[in-house]
């Protein structure tokens, strides 16, 4: 593989992006009123701060925003955009994985050219290079995230146990974990994004680990799916099931139900991405929450964690704001409007430099950025849009028997030779 290229997760996760619809925010101004800044956004939970702090310092600006989960947002930003009603400012996800990723929207001329931003330049080429189309920017990619087991160091140590750093260990930490009565991991699969999560942790090691170029060789029609290491991956994703790493029904268990097992110690953790952290303190403030690899295979020097830059924003082609607009998406890529994103989301800053300090919780991930042990999130440079919701789709049939692993992966490679 060449240079990483970081996207967000896939089609519906996350940077924080995965979340219950709401919205919230000021509702002053017309559409029309050149200070007042329409903004859809993913990050419940983070951009409600951002706000605050981009009117204070903008008086007399006000903000109109909204927030929903993901997969609601994938589907209403398209219609908007399409039909000339989406707002000045939106997430948008590094990459090629998901109906709301950079390449799918700034393709048909939805999103405007970011370039001649000053942060532009600065971005880590990982970074750049999935928040780029045709050689253009279009994304303004504020933080990096990774996917990991987060355990609830209360309730862990409460346990007995210690956290797993090979495959064995991890089985016999399920088994243990469920004699005890308390699960291993919260899963939340009645979300169907989050059925890859688990997944995704494991193919970066158990793929990645011997073949760093899976990607190029999938690309140039060398490796598949169903003929790769994904089906030890989804294997062991299915053994751990079985085996009892994971509460009673995950098909029957929302996000954010899941979230809520997890922070009350009713699971010892839960295999997600970083951004959950932040999600987990509220509904527990006074418990401390670490991430950790989720092993895949028997020797830790070889364990390998996914991560990418988190879902972004870009600017509406056709913003009715456009000044305003980008003076906003400058203050998320300022160092303080990075730091602060950083904070809320338990994540990284895409720019280095910024001054931030990681929480303690991310020690683990930082070291496994810092030391080049990790891999792009998976669906970042599929072709299309299709083969992530065939994977999220097959997941869901898989847990509720109604498809097998060879089945989705045949089905994944289908779509995935189609092309773009």
């Amino acid at each position: 593989m060449k240079t990483p290229r970081l996207t967000a997760l896939t089609a519906a996760t996350i940077a924080v992006a995965v979340l219950a619809a709401c919205s919230g925010g000021t509702t002053s101004g017309d559409k029309g009123d050149t200070r007042t800044l329409t903004l859809a956004s993913v990050d419940q939970g983070s951009v409600e701060d951002v706000v605050k702090a981009f009117e204070k310092a903008n008086p007399g600006v006000k903000v109109r925003y909204t927030t929903s989960g993901a997969d609601q947002y994938q589907q209403q930003i398209r219609t908007q955009l399409s039909s000339g009603t989406a707002p000045d400012v939106m997430s948008v996800w590094p990459g090629n994985g998901n109906p709301a990723a950079t390449h799918v929207l700034a393709e048909p001329g939805y999103l405007r050219d970011l370039s001649d931003r000053p942060w532009a330049a600065k971005l880590p080429d990982a970074v750049k290079s999935v928040a780029q189309y045709d050689d253009k920017t279009y994304t303004a990619l504020f933080g990096q995230n990774g996917i990991g087991a987060v355990y609830n160091e209360q309730a862990l140590q409460k346990s007995g146990l210690t956290a797993p750093t090979t495959w064995t260990q991890l089985l016999k930490f399920c088994k243990d974990a469920a004699a005890k009565g308390t699960p291993a991991f919260a899963l939340g699969n009645q979300d169907n994004w989050v059925t890859q999560i688990v997944l995704y942790a494991l193919v970066a090691t158990t793929v990645y680990g011997p073949d760093r170029d899976f990607d190029t060789k999938m690309q140039a029609g060398k490796a598949t799916f169903a003929k790769s290491q994904w089906t030890t991956a989804l294997d062991k994703y299915l053994t751990m099931e079985k085996t009892g790493c994971f509460q009673k029904n995950p098909l029957g268990t929302t996000y954010e139900a899941s979230q809520q097992l997890a922070a009350t110690g009713k699971t010892l953790g839960i295999v997600q991405g970083n951004w959950v952290i932040a999600l987990l303190k509220p509904k527990n403030p006074k418990a401390t929450y670490t991430l950790k690899p989720l092993p895949g295979v028997d020797d830790p020097t070889r364990t390998i964690v996914p991560a990418a830059a988190g879902a972004g924003y870009g600017i509406n082609a056709k913003a009715k704001n456009e000044e305003l607009a980008l003076k906003f998406v400058d203050f998320v890529m300022s160092p303080k409007g990075m730091n602060l994103y950083a904070k809320k989301q338990g994540g990284l800053p895409t720019l280095p430099d910024t001054g931030y300090t990681a929480d303690p919780s991310l020690t683990e991930l930082s070291t496994f950025i810092k030391d080049g042990r990790t891999v792009p999130f998976m669906d970042q440079l599929w072709p299309n849009t299709k083969v992530q919701q065939t994977m999220l789709s097959g997941l869901q049939e898989i847990f509720s028997d109604q498809s097998t692993p060879e089945k989705v992966l045949k089905a994944m490679d289908a779509d995935y030779q189609a092309g773009g």
